[in-house]
């Protein structure tokens, strides 16, 4: 293998991380605030695919040896992170040449059915799917590696309808596979294609009928979020090269922000801050705020702060920051997919940074109780003071193998996978 090669391998195994895709109708209301119940986690980043949870009572200290190992089962191949329902642990799988979607008992890991999706998935970057399943009501929906939606029973997983999405919109498979996870709101089901004939695309959750698409943007790796910006409540993508604006009832593009990223690898789900949208990319190319000024059926954008390039206080990778009273809690990613990555503490509303713990390592993270439950690529589970005076870790232990999926918490239970095994944690204080 000449050089070059062997670098643009390098940068590929380093590279990618997990995210999602969703749906809407005029006035509906996205699955995390219909299913924002105790103990649910329906789909990436939890209730309202922000990484936050509201749970309390959690530990502010592991035992010495470590967090309380609930239970620990055989997974398989893949990148998909863990959706929690009604005491059911949802997640994609490769294992027996297949992509499988499992359901497992919340207390016991048992498995209580499996469901094949395609064919194994093989990628450079990593085999299997990348997508999380997201649970809507009666209904399941997950994203294959190669493009194909599907919906499926909650109860027995029933496949009820499949669109291999790429082939109908005559797209091309984005390099490092396709990672959007599906968001489901009201009637609606949508996932980033990043075709031609739509960047976006959305299907009757019930029927499985094409409703509209958006856009013509390549897809990226990240997952859309339903965000109340500038005003109103809109689809915001962040594709391959841009973030957009798309209005849920219609599928017209009410902005588009240029945001080009090395690879196309704009990862992580935008943030709504105060209103504004937050987008952050690795590749040494930042984060920026934007302000959405309605105008007539469109935007004017402006920037709140921007700091982009290798100066940049926070160039997320893969990894969607927290956003806790006003700061955020992120991941910063030195040079292009290097091995080099900051924990940093920002205030959100200038971009100032506040900390930094330098050479932190890769993982992911989500929040809750007023800490961060951080998962590394040493298969670690750090606990962090959500602190913007400065870096307080209060443990660590390694629980499992390496994993970029970010932590699930369901009933003061921490879920976490890797590309051999799930495990179940409890984080509950006695």
């Amino acid at each position: 293998m000449s050089v070059t090669r062997a670098l643009l391998a390098y940068r590929m195994r380093m590279l990618f991380g997990v995210v999602v895709a969703f749906a809407v109708t005029v006035h509906a209301e996205p699955i995390a605030a219909q299913t924002d119940a105790k103990g649910e986690w329906p789909q990436i980043l939890g209730p309202q695919r922000n990484g936050l949870s509201s749970e309390t009572g959690l530990l502010d200290r592991f035992p010495e040896d470590g967090p309380k190992e609930v239970w620990r089962v055989p997974g398989g191949v893949g990148m998909s992170g863990l959706a929690i329902s009604r005491g059911r642990v949802l997640t994609l799988v490769q294992r027996k040449e297949e992509q499988w979607l499992i359901s497992l008992d919340v207390k016991s890991g048992e498995q209580i059915w499996q469901t094949p999706l395609a064919p194994e998935y093989q990628n450079a970057m990593g085999n299997g799917p990348r997508a999380t399943p997201a649970i809507a009501g009666e209904h399941v929906f997950v994203f294959t590696g190669e493009g194909i939606l599907s919906a499926h029973q909650f109860e027995d997983g029933k496949q009820l309808w499949s669109h291999n999405v790429l082939k109908e919109l005559s797209g091309k498979e984005a390099e490092y596979g396709m990672a959007c996870s599906p968001l489901v709101v009201g009637d609606q089901v949508i996932v980033t294609a990043g075709a031609a004939k739509g960047t976006l695309v959305a299907f009757d959750t019930k029927s499985g009928k094409q409703l509209w698409t958006a856009g013509k943007d390549p897809a990226g790796y990240s997952s859309p979020a339903l965000l109340n910006v500038g005003g109103r409540k809109q689809i915001v993508a962040f594709t391959g090269n841009s973030a957009l604006g798309v209005d849920p009832a219609k599928g017209s593009v009410l902005w588009r922000y240029p945001f080009k990223t090395n690879f196309d690898c704009n990862i992580t789900t935008p943030l709504e801050i105060k209103g504004n949208v937050f987008l952050s990319s690795g590749e040494d190319h930042g984060s920026v705020l934007l302000n959405l000024k309605p105008k007539a059926d469109t935007f004017e954008i402006s920037e709140v702060w921007s700091s982009l390039g290798n100066k940049s206080v926070l160039r997320n990778e893969w990894q969607t920051s927290m956003l806790l009273d006003g700061f955020l809690y992120g991941m910063d990613n030195v040079g292009g997919a290097g091995p080099i990555t900051h924990l940093t503490c920002i205030d959100a509303a200038t971009g100032d940074r506040k900390w930094q713990q330098a050479r932190f390592g890769k993982g992911n993270l989500i929040a809750a109780d007023g800490k961060l439950f951080i998962s590394t690529m040493k298969g670690e589970l750090v606990l962090v003071r959500a602190n913007p005076e400065r870096y307080e870790e209060l443990s660590r232990a390694t629980v499992l193998g390496s994993t970029r999926q970010a932590p699930a918490l369901s009933n003061g239970r921490l879920f976490l996978r890797d590309d051999k095994e799930i495990v179940c944690l409890d984080v509950r204080k006695p």
